[in-house]
């Protein structure tokens, strides 16, 4: 008997403990974490992850670490673009089951939930922080929302999120640094800098393997194990992980240098620290794309030549059969010039900055114009960074020398431009389609997405059905030739920003005319802001308005060729998976060069949002966008459309009615019922203002309309706004 009560005193106390674990990681509505205070964390059942404050420079962060592991391992982190939060901020579970941060007096922030009603949250030990509803199904989790890290049983997604993962400015600090690792629609893992498009140029690293078929996942297992799999449980392996027996915790994380790493960590291990197991050799400490910074290039250590850099080659004019005295001449005589490539008697112009410098073994001359007549070369300052093995050749504009490869554009990453991969060339070139291919794509134009003023969109499919696209046909277009409407297609298709609908291709068969355009899922900005029941909050309507802002500073003066958009509107505002805007149908209006400061066309736009220029025959310039950016942006504020007769009189016209609340110091009736704070409202009260003068002088610039935006610039007091709105 004694054996049995033995088991029988082991299998009470188990089943208490864990009884206790699941009770110790229930968090119920009301509870709360504050930093200042010693309840700073939830812990999982098992002690081992954490959720909640954790130090940050002179604040804190939240996020998700190892509990019992020092020094800290952070491997997850709430809003981590965001400015230390303070001392006296508070995290709280709220009845809604959002959790939700609160600071002072400033606007409450929504840190995760949201989207269903939720009845509480659990720290997880796989290191996973859930929030349930009533039925006990998990409606939110950080799993489904990595930064740097990936966990056994996490799972890193082809054609949904979560599908790559930012690597830390450093590992110290945990905001958005300049890598990710993307799990791609082809079927391969590859490594880009952050802020550049998945464009064979711009990637270091692929897996080198691809694993076919949909719902492709990046995994890493309890042993260490990395592998991709595919929804026919086909699997190719990266690591094959350590020993089962080992026991030990395996996490993988893109480090702050652009490499990912499997590391593990045992508590009987002497140095008790995490130990890499496993990173791809293919990659060095020199490869990531943009470790160096701009006009920077990365040499290591045992590397003491500092001849054989690779730049990326961007050059805005090609020279063939010119020797280098000639090369120099014709970058000289060009303005434009900033920088000359000599290789191979073909001479590259390009403009500063150089990015992405890296020794390799091909030479080239790098000859940079100082002075406006000279050029010089081979003068360098070394700089060691992170005490790690690389050695950083910094240049100045004065000083730049090196190699290039020029064809390495086009024969980087030859595994991910086989035939197999349609998707990713229809991302690097625009292309064309004939009529029957897109009558086919949209199945006769059957599903109608939506009609505008130039024509109405239709819902297609491309690359053998695997990608969804718009078509727009285009119902109004000024008759120009063939030449004309192609040029036209290839500056539209050259821009490339995360705020503007991206073209992939278009169709110029006769008579008709269509433009495929990538799709965007969820909707109109019109939608949302006078359809739905349920408003975006203020900090996102503000997040939007930064998006539009940004992508029509783009639009004049970052493109190659500047472009008057000329419609700005909530119809004409997309937003994606992720709620960021994209700006559609730029270009279809005019396009415009550097020089050109008026049109002769008619009235272009939609009323309530046109400038007043153009009823004034006066010349019509990038201000006419600010203008109906500022009606764009009050519309954003209030919720509500620039004209509305089914209001109050005194309400009807939206600009009347804004000036009048500001006049009156009456803003909180713009936003009803929302707490918003009243500085940061009047702030962006004043700069709509600004942004409709009648007089387009006295508008700002879209820069500056960012730098206002974003809280770098003052806005003064604005004079009141013309009432020529209201009598259109």
């Amino acid at each position: 008997m004694a054996p049995i009560f033995s088991l029988f005193l082991v299998l009470i106390t188990e089943f208490s403990l864990a009884t206790a674990q699941q009770r110790n990681s229930n968090i119920s509505l009301g509870s709360s974490l504050s930093p200042a205070s010693s309840n700073s964390f939830w812990s999982s059942g098992s002690g081992q992850f954490a959720f909640g404050f954790y130090p940050n420079g002179d604040g804190f962060s939240i996020g998700i670490w190892y509990a019992t592991i020092a020094p800290k391992t952070v491997i997850w982190t709430a809003k981590r673009d965001d400015p230390p939060f303070h001392r006296d901020s508070k995290l709280l579970l709220g009845n809604d089951g959002r959790l939700i941060l609160q600071q002072g007096e400033d606007p409450e922030k929504t840190i995760a939930g949201g989207s269903q009603i939720g009845s509480s949250a659990s720290m997880l030990d796989t290191g996973n922080f859930v929030l349930y509803n009533s039925r006990s199904e998990i409606i939110w989790q950080s799993f489904d929302a990595p930064t740097d890290t990936l966990l056994p049983g996490q799972k890193l997604r082809q054609f949904e999120e979560p599908n790559e993962l930012f690597s830390s400015v450093s590992k110290d600090d945990h905001s958005t640094g300049k890598f990710r690792i993307l799990m791609q629609e082809d079927g391969y893992l590859a490594q880009y800098p952050a802020d550049s498009p998945n464009l064979v140029e711009y990637g270091y690293w692929d897996s080198g393997i691809k694993i076919a078929g949909n719902n492709v996942t990046l995994n890493l297992d309890d042993n260490g194990q990395l592998y991709l799999l595919n929804n026919s449980d086909n699997m190719k392996n990266l690591y094959d992980g350590g020993n089962v027996s080992d026991k030990l915790m395996y996490r993988m994380t893109l480090d702050a240098d652009g490499i990912f790493k499997v590391y593990s960590y045992g508590l009987n291990r002497s140095d008790d620290d995490w130990k890499v197991e496993w990173s791809p050799n293919s990659v060095h400490k020199c490869d990531p794309k943009g470790v160096c910074g701009q006009n920077q290039y990365c040499i290591l250590m045992n590397q003491e030549a500092l001849d054989n850099v690779v730049w990326f080659n961007d050059p805005y004019s090609i020279l063939s059969n010119t020797s280098r005295p000639d090369c120099e001449d014709e970058c000289l005589k060009d303005y434009d010039c900033e920088v000359v490539l000599h290789k191979d008697d073909q001479c590259m112009k390009q403009r500063l900055p150089l990015k992405f410098g890296r020794q390799q073994n091909d030479p080239v001359i790098t000859l940079v114009k100082v002075g406006g007549r000279e050029f010089k070369k081979e003068k360098q300052s070394k700089v060691l960074i992170a005490s790690v093995v690389v050695l950083i050749v910094a240049f100045t504009v004065l000083a730049i020398s090196g190699v290039l490869i020029y064809k390495y554009r086009v024969k980087g990453y030859k595994k991910l431009l086989n035939s197999g991969n349609e998707e990713l060339i229809e991302d690097v070139i625009l292309r064309s389609f004939t009529y029957g291919e897109l009558e086919q794509a949209t199945n006769g134009f059957a599903e109608e997405l939506g009609k505008g003023a130039t024509g109405t969109v239709f819902k297609g499919l491309i690359s053998n059905g695997k990608r969804v696209v718009a078509v727009k046909r285009l119902e109004t277009v000024v008759a120009e030739g063939e030449r004309e409407f192609r040029n036209e297609m290839k500056v539209i298709g050259r821009t490339h920003h995360k705020n503007l609908v991206k073209l992939l291709g278009y169709c110029n068969d006769r008579t008709n005319r269509l433009l495929v355009y990538e799709f965007i899922s969820n909707g109109s900005l019109a939608d949302v802001l006078f359809k739905s029941e349920t408003k975006p909050r203020w900090e996102e309507r503000v997040r939007i308005a930064v998006n539009v802002a940004r992508g029509i500073l783009y639009l004049h003066e970052e493109c190659e060729t500047q472009i008057i958009h000329r419609d700005i509107k909530p119809q004409n505002i997309l937003l994606d998976e992720r709620h960021c805007a994209k700006i559609a149908d730029f270009g279809l209006s005019k396009l415009m060069n550097l020089n050109q400061t008026r049109t002769n066309t008619g009235v272009r736009g939609t009323r309530g949002y046109v400038a007043p220029e153009w009823h004034m025959n006066l010349p019509v310039t990038v201000k006419a966008d600010v203008f109906s950016f500022g009606i764009l942006f009050l519309e954003i504020i209030c919720c509500r459309r620039s004209l509305d007769p089914d209001l109050a009189e005194a309400e009807v016209i939206l600009v009347d009615w804004v000036f009048d609340c500001f006049d009156s110091h009456e803003l909180d009736k713009l936003v009803q019922d929302e707490k918003v704070d009243k500085s940061k409202l009047e702030r962006m009260v004043r700069l709509g203002i600004w942004c409709i003068q009648d007089d387009p002088s006295l508008r700002p610039s879209m820069k500056k309309v960012v730098l206002m935006l974003e809280g770098t610039v003052d806005i003064p007091t604005p004079p009141s706004p013309s009432s020529f709105l209201s009598s259109i």
